[in-house]
């Protein structure tokens, strides 16, 4: 049995729908990445116990979402499970397409056993009101790697004391964060202080917009009104957006349109000191094939806010049943399967990362990597607000207004986000 506990997944949700060459075997229907593969190793191991072949079928990420909700919306039995973003929870349940899971909640205790936020985020739809439609699967945040060598090197750390008045360390506020970046930033070395989100091709710059926006204590709307006037261009989220921008001025040359990969390329080529990026994709910056700083690469959580606020962006999955499929009973018969204790810990051990609230607090788990600490300490402030059902309308708005002020300095953040609440208002219906 493999014990490396690796891997994460970004964003999604799993879904049942119905495959028509069998009664009982089950296809599942996923992006093509390495947790796709851990996941096949796992259903092998329930087809091993029960006789129902599942197979876990890929197609790559930019066609992944098109390619679901096509099938989807025509109602069709291509697939037994999808595994699909977490924003999808919205347009899935008020579409038809989701088998309502809040009996099999009740029956199974399943908030009892996972981590409450991504019952919260990954299950519940509409927002507060009990009502659930996926079982947390895959659970992912939004978090940090640095340069520990950097930031113990007695130079620097006397330097940084002396010009900030603390001691050079993991950032405890949001602020000290900025600061770090800001004294790493050194174009001229060819060293630079972070690497951010800022791709607009899909959720990237957004995840790290409303990261920090959470972090300052401000919201991006009111999930019970649909509000965003005075919510989305508050104060807070002013200052927020100020704030992101300033971090973006620290980032290497020509970076407007970086995700995971540049990300993650920043560390191992040695050109920054922080890099923002979901855990899903730290298993490759702890291994020295990839990143030759690996022994030197440290891990943590996004830090609170400066008024205490402490959240991370969600990323992660869950398990829908599709009410178009003629293979329900099997479906809910893996389920129960997958939330037992046993199977999640063997989840966890093949690279999945569990949102099982006891096997995310063993000793086991959180001294198998070096960033699972950081992993499970961010799971317990993860925040989202994507499972509208037009969060793909709004997405695309959002990305529109804020990239040019956040990579160019265009405008104000005052400017940019009154222009995007025009924007929500309209295709909110307000």
């Amino acid at each position: 049995m493999r014990k490396h506990w690796t891997s994460l997944l970004a964003g999604t949700v799993l879904a049942f729908s119905v495959n028509a060459a069998s009664a009982d075997d089950l296809v599942i229907f996923w992006a093509e990445w390495d947790p796709a593969n851990y996941l096949q190793e796992l259903v092998n191991e329930y087809t091993e116990e029960t006789g129902v072949v599942v197979t876990v079928e890929t197609t790559p990420w930019p066609d992944f979402q098109t390619k679901t909700f096509a099938e989807l919306n025509a109602r069709g039995d291509a697939y037994d499970m999808v595994v699909g973003d977490s924003q999808w929870l919205g347009a899935g349940s008020t579409g038809g397409h989701y088998v309502e899971l809040t009996d099999f909640y009740a029956e199974h205790g399943v908030a009892d056993i996972m981590t409450p936020a991504t019952v919260t985020y990954y299950a519940e739809y509409p927002k507060d009101s009990g009502r659930y439609w996926s079982i947390p699967a895959e659970g992912d945040a939004n978090g940090w790697a640095y340069r520990k060598d950097w930031f113990e090197d007695p130079a620097e750390m006397a330097a940084f004391k002396e010009q900030y008045g603390y001691d050079l360390g993991v950032p405890q506020d949001f602020n000290q964060l900025i600061d770090i970046a800001e004294f790493f930033y050194r174009p001229e070395e060819n060293r630079y202080g972070v690497a951010l989100y800022t791709q607009t091709a899909y959720d990237a710059m957004a995840m790290g917009v409303e990261q920090t926006i959470f972090t300052w204590g401000g919201e991006l709307g009111d999930y019970a009104t649909n509000q965003v006037d005075g919510i989305l261009n508050s104060p807070q989220n002013v200052e927020a957006l100020e704030a992101y921008r300033k971090l973006y001025t620290f980032t290497p040359p020509n970076w407007t349109q970086a995700f995971f990969l540049e990300n993650n390329q920043a560390l191992t080529e040695g050109l920054v000191a922080m890099a923002m990026n979901y855990f899903a994709f730290f298993p490759a910056l702890n291994n020295p094939s990839i990143n030759p700083h690996a022994e030197v690469t440290g891990y943590f959580a996004n830090p609170p806010g400066p008024y205490g606020d402490h959240h991370a962006a969600l990323g992660g999955q869950g398990i829908t049943v599709v009410e178009y499929s003629n293979n329900k009973e099997e479906a809910f018969k893996f389920l129960e399967w997958f939330i037992q204790e046993d199977v999640q810990k063997r989840w966890a051990e093949l690279g999945g990362y569990t949102a099982h609230a006891g096997t995310l607090a063993s000793p086991e788990f959180l001294e198998a990597t070096p960033y699972n600490q950081a992993f499970a300490d961010s799971m317990e402030i993860v925040k989202d607000f994507w499972a509208n059902p037009v969060f793909a309308d709004m997405l695309f708005q959002m990305n529109d207004r804020l990239h040019p002020y956040i990579t160019t300095g265009e405008g104000t953040a005052q400017e940019a986000l009154d222009a995007l609440v025009e924007d929500w208002n309209k295709t909110l219906g307000n």
